[in-house]
């Protein structure tokens, strides 16, 4: 019994070290959980959005200071603004800034050899456009300009103003940098916070959008910014999915694709010598001669008829 308990434990100790010594797959790091003030600062920011809303649905003094705002109009108050504020604008257009964003975003993914900061835009975008599309279809509310009754919420009216896309757009997509910098995060996240004011701001002063559309759009944005670190597992993922079809299929192919069109490169510009038919073997060509290098005609004689 004893030797059979001594050969069972060498055959334990042997398994064990079998299964150390095999290579393990890679243990995933998750995502750290959302901290307190994380989840505090998600509640506020909900709170004040669905405050809003309810505001004006139900044409609170909130949606009355929106036309006392839109009464004053800025613009006349303030008219050499108004060239260089329309173009700052843009600054909040969705189409514009991802463009400038990506081209960063780019430069980063080629850094860090990862796809992380491009995915991490395009979650952002996919949640911005379903949130904030949901609502701008759910009221249907008019803009300043459209605005019927006075003193009206403007809403169910197919319009797709609220709430503010531009404002909500610069908060995401500025902030989505600050969200991604590793060094200059604090810098980062003061400019992104400028922007997205300013944007905002220079919306009412133009007059396109309402005062609670701006501040729907804050929320909005700060919404999606506070949501994102939950996609961060489904974004890692995503990552590495890339970054192996990348190694595995795409870059062996485009590396056997490159050699073969530099060694048809190679092979166009050799000479080759086109064999030609010797002289003896050509037919004889012609020449013509001048008239004067012909013989004389012989002297003939011709008869005399009497």
């Amino acid at each position: 019994m004893h030797s059979q308990r001594t050969e069972g434990t060498l055959l334990e100790r042997e398994l064990d070290q079998s299964k150390e010594q095999q290579p393990q797959p890679p243990i995933r790091e998750r995502w750290r959980p959302l901290s307190r003030t994380h989840k505090i600062l998600f509640a506020v920011n909900l709170v004040a959005y669905a405050t809003i809303i309810v505001a004006v649905f139900s044409t609170s003094r909130l949606v009355a200071l929106d036309w006392e705002v839109f009464k004053w109009r800025p613009y006349e108050h303030w008219p050499e603004l108004w060239n260089f504020l329309n173009y700052y604008v843009i600054a909040g257009q969705r189409g514009p800034v991802a463009i400038v964003v990506s081209g960063w975003l780019i430069w980063r993914c080629w850094r860090t050899k990862s796809w992380r900061p491009l995915l991490v835009l395009g979650v952002a975008l996919v949640l911005l456009n379903m949130s904030v599309g949901a609502v701008k279809i759910g009221t249907g509310r008019l803009g300043p300009h459209y605005a019927h009754v006075y003193g009206s919420n403007e809403i169910f009216l197919g319009g797709d103003i609220f709430p503010s896309g531009h404002t909500a757009n610069a908060v995401v997509t500025w902030g989505v940098l600050a969200y991604l910098a590793t060094r200059w995060r604090r810098t980062g996240a003061f400019l992104a916070g400028w922007t997205a004011i300013t944007v905002g701001a220079t919306t009412v002063y133009l007059g396109t959008h309402w005062v609670t559309d701006v501040l729907a759009g804050w929320c909005a944005g700060a919404l999606v910014l506070l949501i994102l670190p939950l996609f961060e597992p489904i974004v890692t993922s995503a990552d590495e999915r890339m970054r192996r079809t990348w190694t595995e299929r795409i870059a062996p192919w485009l590396r056997e694709r490159w050699e073969s069109f530099s060694r048809r490169g190679s092979s166009d510009g050799t000479v080759i010598e086109v064999p030609t038919q010797s002289d003896h073997n050509r037919a004889p060509v012609p020449v013509a001669r001048d008239r004067r290098d012909l013989p004389a005609p012989l002297s003939r004689s011709f008869p005399i008829v009497y």
